[in-house]
């Protein structure tokens, strides 16, 4: 990189990501996502950098900015470690060697501590045991005659069924500062090392209740070597591979790669006991899918712990989308919060503004240009705020009068995009307004894995710099699977190209199976074929009801916006139609003002059905058959105003189909209208065409005239046969007051001259009545087959109405009775409602 030149670097980044810039806004064009690109704001811009500077200055001014030698989740081949919720992204399953080793002791003969470990590439870095304090622990004898020191709970998992003699029996404290031989030579220091110490870390549950320590690489480790003044042996570079100065045959080597030649060398020695594998989960950096290692790194920290206790509060004043995410895996996540690792080892990205003095130590965190300008010695008026112009950027330290450079670390991209509620705005230097009227956002929405990225960075700088969240409402969008089901991948290969699906079915088809098909935050498999389904369910049923009503308005030659009649004098259908469409747009508004996006399309869905099959198919004869007149008039007028409504209230979905249908069936009427359905008013339900009671009539009506079909399909007899009459049993008042209202709808509908009701429901019903086996298989054997056969034949209905009156029934067989009570029968009766 340096040979090649970090200011040739950092350009060639700028012209990569506005590659992507435009990948992305032909993509967002393409399907209608509504966004203001020419405005949108861009994270490496000075104006965003600067602002991003001002807030690590309040975290500086605050005492939360802190540089600490932590252990911490480093990716060798990116060169850099990786904060908490960063790490969170990347987890996989993998399975990696567990093996037990023998510590020899020090003056104890033939005697070993039992230690286990699943990293043995950081053996040759060990420098303690650790034993939990107060678990018991004893010295066993092998065959072999040598001993062996483990926590007393392990002897089962570890020798199974063959259980070793007890030599000796020992409290944790009381291993405490024995000390034992070194497994490799690790180099001299001056610290004193290779004894056992206690910690609290310790467990029984798995291993050997004996923890091998190695401070250069986890966390623990780390801790307790600052405890007890332990050395910080590190064998590994940065590079992942052991330094040069190690000795043994995997000097070089990647630090996995040489975890068999370890485990090799020390088999043969004798000092390996058992070697297995430990399948667990594993971070993987979610860049470049490397595995981390923990490795001890000198970094900056943002304090996070110190505003836990806000950021928790904070968090259950926003609405969340499912909502058991806030208490769950983000609360939980809260919970556990750590300080945030700020600095990355980079060149691309956001400077970390610190300089530190060469003399001194002295350090000082930039605020802005102004302030950069006025401290450092040539700083030009059009400095760029990225590595490697700040960089040549020196101070003058205000401690000693020394010379100060800038650290060379850049900032955690998670924390760039989490200051966007304030650097979009270049805020505080100028959009004050802006900024108050944007902050707090009104919702977010991302992937469920943003729940440990942005959801979290943008709550925790929002705590940070105004003590109050940073969004109102956040949407998690679960993952979308491939079509076998599986997390799309490319290795897998079932990834699916956008480009196939927006060329083929096309944008509306693809966003309304997306809003449609299941919650957002519900995993969905993606299926083409679900995309076919949404083309023809609804969005074909919408274009074949538009395409009805331009066809036959164009020949009649309707004026629809001349002198409709009054809704209130429209026909029976019309307001119906009309009243169900005003329902509709409450309904979806509602639903769109709650975030419940699957529930107020599927609403639009259900009503273009009814639109369809129901109005225009109750109304054909309306509109080409009939007279010109007000009834005409009427149901152009009607269809016309539903379908205009439809693409107003269909345009957050499927936006060019609904911007098609306004333009036609408005801008070319009315030169004066919006030129888009999207510049519109979005529709506003009218209370007054809204008739519960009717739409309820219908709903009963329709649902009397389908039991009615299926009571000619059952009997074989076509609609257009005419019939006598139809008749309704056991209908309350209420529900024969409704059919009395809509009669002219079922008897046109039904193709019957007369609609009689009955309170006798036996001519509805078809009984029948077989056997319980599981009861009169025991009694009668192979009679019950006799049994069933003259069931099938009786007369169902007159031996329900004999075990209704008697709780028991006689079944006549040959010329003898079996009586049969309601245990010894199922009885399975079909009743319907409807008798032609």
């Amino acid at each position: 990189m340096e040979a090649y030149g970090v200011q040739n670097f950092i350009e060639k980044c700028k012209e990569n990501v506005f590659q992507y810039e435009q990948d992305w806004r032909q993509m967002t064009e393409r399907i209608g996502f509504w966004v203001n690109l020419d405005e949108a704001y861009i994270t490496l811009s000075n104006d965003y950098i600067e602002s991003v500077w001002w807030v690590l200055r309040q975290a500086w001014e605050k005492e939360l900015l802190y540089q600490g030698h932590k252990v911490q989740p480093y990716c060798y081949r990116c060169g850099t470690t990786l904060a908490s919720h960063e790490v969170a992204l990347g987890y996989q399953e993998v399975a990696d060697p567990s093996i037990f080793v023998r510590f020899p002791l020090k003056n104890r003969e033939n005697t070993y501590l039992l230690v286990w470990t699943t990293t043995p590439w950081t053996l040759p870095s060990n420098v303690a045991v650790a034993v939990g304090e107060d678990y018991d622990y004893v010295s066993v004898e092998e065959e072999n005659g040598q001993h062996l020191i483990l926590a007393k709970e392990c002897i089962p998992s570890l020798f199974g069924d063959e259980a070793p003699q007890i030599v000796e029996n020992y409290k944790g404290s009381d291993l405490q500062e024995w000390e034992y031989e070194p497994l490799f030579d690790g180099g001299q220091h001056p610290e004193r090392s290779h004894y056992i110490v206690t910690g609290d870390f310790v467990t029984t549950t798995e291993g050997s209740g004996l923890v091998h320590i190695a401070p250069a690489f986890g966390q623990d480790d780390y801790d307790i070597g600052q405890k007890y003044g332990l050395p910080l042996v590190q064998l590994v570079g940065p590079d992942g591979r052991f330094v040069p100065e190690v000795k043994d045959a995997w000097a070089g080597e990647y630090v996995k790669d040489a975890d068999p030649k370890i485990i090799e060398n020390l088999d043969g020695r004798g000092l390996l006991f058992k070697a297995t594998e430990y399948t667990h989960q594993y971070p993987f950096c979610w860049r470049c899918d490397t595995p981390l290692l923990y490795y001890a790194r000198e970094s900056w920290f943002i304090r996070t712990t110190a505003i836990r206790d806000r950021m928790h509060q904070h968090n259950q004043q926003i609405n969340w989308y499912p909502e058991h995410i806030k208490d769950g895996r983000f609360g939980n996540w809260l919970e556990n919060n750590i300080d945030w690792g700020l600095s990355r080892e980079r060149y691309w990205g956001t400077p970390l503004p610190i300089w530190v003095c060469d003399d001194c130590g002295h350090q000082h965190c930039i605020g802005s240009i102004a302030e950069l300008q006025e401290l450092g010695t040539d700083v030009p008026d059009d400095i760029e705020l990225h590595r490697p112009y700040v960089d040549d950027v020196a101070l003058a330290c205000e401690k000693c009068g020394g010379t100060m450079h800038r650290v060379q670390d850049v900032i955690d991209c998670w924390f760039d995009s989490g200051c966007a509620h304030t650097a979009q705005w270049h805020y505080p230097f100028e959009n004050k307004e802006m900024l108050e009227q944007a902050y707090p956002a009104d919702f977010i929405c991302e992937a469920i894995d943003q729940t440990r990225g942005w959801f979290y960075s943008l709550l925790a700088t929002g705590t940070l710099l105004y003590d109050k969240p940073a969004y109102k409402n956040c949407l998690c969008l679960e993952l979308i699977m491939g079509p076998d089901g599986q997390k799309m991948s490319k290795s897998r290969g079932n990834t699916v190209d956008p480009w196939t699906i927006l060329n083929g079915q096309g944008a509306d088809a693809m966003r309304w199976y997306m809003f449609t098909a299941t919650t957002p935050w519900t995993p969905r498999t993606f299926k083409p074929e679900g995309i076919d389904e949404a083309l023809k369910k609804f969005m074909g049923t919408l274009q074949n009801v538009y395409s009805f009503f331009v066809m036959y308005a164009n020949l009649e030659q309707i004026d629809v916006l001349q002198d409709a009649p009054p809704i209130s004098e429209r026909a029976t259908v019309d307001r119906w139609i009309l009243s169900r469409l005003h329902t509709v747009i409450d309904k979806v508004r509602d639903e769109m003002e709650n975030y419940h996006l699957t529930n107020a399309p599927r609403a639009i869905e259900a009503f273009v059905d009814d639109l369809s099959n129901w109005y225009v198919r109750r109304s054909r004869d309306r509109f080409w058959g009939a007279e010109a007149g007000p009834d005409k008039h009427a149901a152009y007028a009607t269809l016309y105003e539903v379908l205009v409504t439809v693409a107003k209230l269909a345009a957050p979905f499927v936006p060019f189909l609904a911007d098609g249908l306004y333009r036609n069936l408005v801008c070319s009427l009315n030169t004066e209208a919006p030129l888009s359905v999207h510049l519109a008013e979005y529709p506003v339900a009218d209370a007054a065409l809204k008739d519960a009671q009717l739409e309820a009539d219908m709903d009963f009506t329709r649902e009397v005239i389908s039991m009615g079909h299926a009571a000619r399909n059952r009997s074989g007899i076509k609609t257009r046969q005419p019939l006598a009459e139809i008749t309704l049993g056991a209908l309350s008042d209420v529900e024969k007051a409704t059919v009395n209202r809509l009669a002219d709808l079922i008897h046109d509908e039904l193709n019957v001259k007369a609609i009689l009701f009955t309170e006798d429901l036996n001519a509805f019903a078809q009984v029948t009545l077989k056997p319980n086996f599981k009861v009169l298989g025991p009694k009668y054997g192979k009679g019950v087959q006799a049994i069933a056969k003259a069931l099938a034949s009786a007369d169902a209905v007159a031996l329900k109405a004999e075990l209704e009156a008697a709780e028991v029934c006689k079944l006549k067989r040959r010329e003898r009775h079996t009586p049969l009570s309601r245990p010894k029968l199922m009885c399975r009766p079909r009743i319907g409602r409807v008798s032609l």
